[in-house]
């Protein structure tokens, strides 16, 4: 094993244990306006921006998740605790499923728990979500770090080299890009079976 490519990489999945994420307690119990909520998501959420210049969420996108049905109408164009939960969770959907997908999933959450008035509601949902990620960030930082180390075992028969290196990195890219690439296929899956909206 070549722990000299590790090193950096390990330190990078290390850092993902302290991302940023909006803890329940921090999103505002007021409705907000629009300028409101894209300062708090950008606040909030910044060290997950990629670039500098990345936005968060801008009034267009806002626009966009309500005009696709991902989103309610505001009340007299303001956002409610539970409209900002529903933002947070588009932000990181997004990412790597289409907005179809996207309206696939949540528009029985926001039928079922949206304002809901009886048993759980968005709030209750996002706060339970909020723990199990919390619970599970170590976990994938430890399987990032088990697949680090079998790419690294890989190309054995090659000389300690920049060439080696280079392969290895690619074969971690290539075991993390697998791994998406299974995970979203089951999600999909999922969305086109129907399993959200099915009633037992």
């Amino acid at each position: 094993m070549h722990e000299k490519y590790d090193r950096d990489i390990i330190e990078l999945i290390r850092s993902m244990q302290g991302i940023d994420y909006i803890n329940p307690e921090d999103i505002p119990g007021i409705d907000l306006y629009m300028d409101q909520v894209t300062t708090f998501m950008d606040e909030h959420l910044s060290s997950s921006k990629r670039f500098e210049n990345d936005k968060i969420l801008t009034k267009t996108m806002i626009n966009n998740y309500s005009k696709n049905n991902l989103l309610p109408p505001s009340n007299k164009k303001k956002y409610s605790k539970e409209h900002m939960i529903l933002l947070i969770f588009i932000y990181y959907f997004k990412n790597f499923l289409s907005i179809n997908d996207i309206q696939g999933i949540l528009e029985p959450m926001t039928e079922k728990f949206f304002q809901s008035k009886e048993g759980r509601n968005l709030t209750d949902v996002y706060q339970e979500i909020f723990q199990i990620q919390l619970e599970n960030i170590d976990e994938e930082a430890r399987d990032m770090i088990r697949k680090l180390r079998k790419a690294n075992k890989a190309f054995a028969d090659m000389e300690d080299s920049e060439e080696r290196k280079l392969l290895s990195h690619f074969a971690f890219i290539c075991s993390l890009s697998f791994d998406i690439w299974v995970k979203k296929t089951i999600i999909e899956s999922m969305l086109d079976k129907n399993i959200l909206h099915k009633e037992d």
